[in-house]
């Protein structure tokens, strides 16, 4: 979909009469639909093709003939199977540019299945993340999906980078395992230089204080103070300027060796007042702060920052809809959607001469499937 975005013309290629499998993934829905499939599929055409259906495998040969970039997330052999694996694809199309997701790769890992929350749990993510030891939580969204996708696509706009340069196309491997190790940064970071086995802190971190969420006098709060100069300044607001000089969390180091009692402290002031009225307080002082949104406080923040957090996608297939772009004015070549439009989360990519279109709603299972036969065939 960010290629797509991007003004990639993408087919997504589904099995008849189900589709992709998160199509079933509700409640809940929208449109008749779910909101899962809605929310990664605008901007794309649907090819029903059943691969074990010789015409239709003919077909989809001719599309990776025709084509710039092949993503497909089959368990590794499934490909092969069917003929379209990577080394008979490049036969087809020597400058194709090959993207094969897997969750555990092309090795020993080939036969496991890779559903974000086993990542989650395999990959070392719960094991930093819950209330409390021995507590292990996921988190609230598919993180090891979206992070792989976004790999996934760096990889391919580096290897189609190499295609413009040389004509040759390339394979591009992204497994989620893989992914979920890397975007652990600074705690896999801690591991591999240091021997240091991470687990779960609540909502504390394990090399900065105060970083963590405090109850204000109505809600929660988050104070993320990054260096001593922000921990004055909390200190100044708070009404407790004697805390910056206490040897105990004079520096970050200090303040994280005793953040049992910082937390006491900090707590016992917060507590005083309410999350909005610290936010109010706290942030011209330079303290980064907030309350805990929910999903509508946070879009409405966006909105109230200028960001434009939501876009109308249209209806009816192939318009476009006015769509202004984060703190200005109406996107280059957006015009009347006609039909009605659906709202959908914004690309989060702002680019001045080529910015992200939304021209054509998630698609439904086989929409498209005449269009492109008919374009294959000819």
């Amino acid at each position: 979909m960010l290629l797509a975005d991007l003004g990639a013309d993408v087919v997504k290629v589904e099995r008849p009469g189900t589709g992709d499998d998160t199509r079933a993934w509700g409640p809940p829905h929208a449109h008749g639909e779910a909101t899962y499939f809605l929310s990664v599929n605008r901007n794309k055409r649907s090819l029903a093709a059943d691969l074990a259906d010789e015409r239709d495998r003919a077909r989809c040969e001719e599309l990776v003939r025709r084509a710039d970039v092949l993503f497909e997330n089959f368990r590794p052999g499934t490909m092969d199977k069917y003929g379209l694996g990577w080394e008979r694809a490049r036969e087809l199309n020597p400058g194709l540019v090959y993207c094969s997701v897997t969750g555990f790769g092309s090795g020993a890992g080939a036969a496991l299945p890779g559903y974000d929350l086993l990542l989650q749990a395999l990959g070392g993510l719960m094991s930093v993340t819950g209330p409390a030891p021995g507590e292990p939580v996921k988190t609230g969204a598919a993180l090891v999906d979206v992070l792989t996708g976004l790999h996934a696509a760096v990889g391919v706009l580096a290897a189609l980078r190499h295609r413009d340069a040389t004509g040759e196309g390339q394979l591009v491997e992204v497994n989620l395992l893989s992914t979920l190790l890397s975007s652990l940064v600074n705690q896999s970071a801690g591991y591999t230089l240091a021997g240091a086995v991470p687990g779960i802190m609540g909502n504390r971190h394990p090399s900065i204080a105060p970083y963590e969420v405090f109850e204000a006098a109505d809600r929660p709060i988050v104070i993320a103070v990054g260096n001593d100069r922000q921990f004055a300044a909390l200190c100044r607001g708070l009404g407790t300027p004697e805390l910056a000089a206490d040897p105990r969390f004079a520096t970050n180091p200090d303040r994280v060796a005793h953040v049992g009692e910082l937390a006491a402290v900090l707590g016992a002031a917060l507590g005083r007042r309410t999350a909005a009225a610290w936010f109010e307080s706290l942030t011209p002082l330079g303290v980064p702060c907030g309350p805990v949104n929910d999903l509508a406080a946070a879009v409405d923040l966006a909105e109230r920052l200028g960001l434009r957090p939501v876009v109308p996608v249209p209806e009816a297939d192939g318009g476009t809809v006015p769509v202004p772009e984060a703190d200005g004015e109406a996107a280059p070549g957006a015009g009347d959607a006609g039909g009605g439009a659906m709202d959908l989360v914004r690309d989060p990519i702002g680019l001045s001469a080529t910015p992200p279109r939304y021209d054509r709603r998630p698609p439904r299972l086989g929409e498209h499937t005449e269009e492109i036969a008919a374009w294959l065939d000819s």
